[in-house]
């Protein structure tokens, strides 16, 4: 190959400025910990259209493992499918294995109860969605489906979730208050604190910021960023600059099939497959 025509090649493999980049992020240890893992999982939905196929991916424990792809790859289908949402609909079916760590149980196995699967592995969608319930009740909802009573507990549950998702200070004098009156970054933070507060193994984040205003999604980004320390995260999201900013490794998907996974610096300067190198610098999506 022609040395000008290598040059334009990685020219164009950089797509998100230098200043822009995260700090560098060593290669993983073998020995690197995993919270879960999928095993050759396929979903089909009751019309019997397979949306994710035979997928193997690590998520790794207290990690933000970023998702992207073009609109339609299943990238959304994917994380609901880990914390069992198609299951609200019938028809739909999952094969192979989901298996969270360290237990190596199947959140897609027969005996696994989707309801305690859903408090293991907490969500937070697109659109703010509080429920028309004051914040406190808004937060408490999951201890209260574990059977958590005592006023005490729940009570020291609510405020610790409310602080963890950096919304106590704009909340705690206005507890009883209706949640549909916060903002909608306030929502959308009061959303991360009730899947929070089931104190979940992992959380789900499905384009969390895309509703938002840039000031609302940067105190999200850093927020994800600290929550990081103490749960692993696995995040939706369509912006690549925000992917490259605030995940440790990145997966990329087509037409249902996971095309690539690796260190999120890897992926975004040297892809190793080209639909991703294409994804990435603009030549479809």
């Amino acid at each position: 190959m022609d040395t000008d025509m290598k040059v334009e090649r990685t020219a164009h493999r950089r797509i998100v400025p230098e200043s822009d980049m995260p700090p560098p992020i060593k290669p993983s240890p073998e020995h690197e910990t995993l919270r879960a893992r999928l095993e050759d999982f396929s979903f089909y939905y009751s019309n019997g259209f397979q949306a994710i196929k035979h997928v193997d991916m690590p998520i790794l424990d207290r990690k933000v493992t970023a998702i992207i792809g073009p609109s339609g790859c299943g990238k959304s289908t994917l994380l609901r499918s880990i914390n069992r949402m198609h299951d609200l609909y019938p028809g739909n079916r999952y094969e192979g294995r989901i298996i969270l760590e360290p237990e190596g149980e199947n959140l897609i196995g027969k005996g696994a109860d989707p309801v305690i699967v859903r408090l293991r592995v907490g969500m937070v969608f697109q659109k703010p969605n509080p429920f028309p319930k004051s914040i406190y009740e808004n937060v408490a909802a999951g201890l209260r489906v574990r059977g958590v009573k005592d006023r005490h507990v729940i009570d020291e549950a609510v405020e610790t979730a409310l602080r963890r998702a950096a919304v106590w200070d704009e909340t705690k004098d206005k507890l009883k208050g209706s949640a549909s009156d916060l903002s909608g970054g306030q929502q959308q933070r009061l959303c991360i604190a009730r899947a929070l507060a089931p104190n979940p193994e992992i959380l789900l984040l499905d384009e969390p910021t895309s509703a938002l205003d840039p000031i609302a999604t940067a105190k999200i980004e850093d927020l994800i960023q600290e929550l990081s320390d103490s749960v692993t995260i696995v995040i939706v999201t369509h912006n690549m600059q925000q992917a490259a900013r605030i995940s440790h490794r990145t997966a990329f998907m087509y037409i249902g099939e996971l095309i690539e996974f690796g260190d999120t610096n890897q992926i975004f300067t040297n892809p190793r497959h080209p639909r991703t190198e294409s994804y990435i610098t603009g030549r479809y999506g």
